[in-house]
């Protein structure tokens, strides 16, 4: 397993290893899972952006929720 190293200030540590109790885990687990769930949700935004602006450059158009579960039977009360 690979080490990353990171500086903070000492205040900064407190903190962190205050959350780390609070949410109950290591300290190292709390900086990588939250530092990962953080990059993941900027990078699935970024690729909705791009994808939205591909399919209008494209003149190709989108629905909405509600047309899709109107069109294959969700507004009727039957789950998809």
């Amino acid at each position: 397993m690979a080490t990353i190293s990171i500086r903070v200030s000492a205040a900064e540590k407190v903190w962190l290893q205050r959350m780390a109790e609070f949410y109950g885990l290591s300290l190292s687990t709390l900086i990588m899972t939250y530092s990962f769930e953080q990059l993941e949700d900027t990078y699935d935004a970024l690729i909705a952006e791009s994808v939205y602006k591909y399919y209008h450059a494209k003149d190709q158009s989108t629905v909405s929720m509600a047309q899709v579960l109107a069109e294959f039977g969700g507004g009727d009360g039957h789950k998809l």
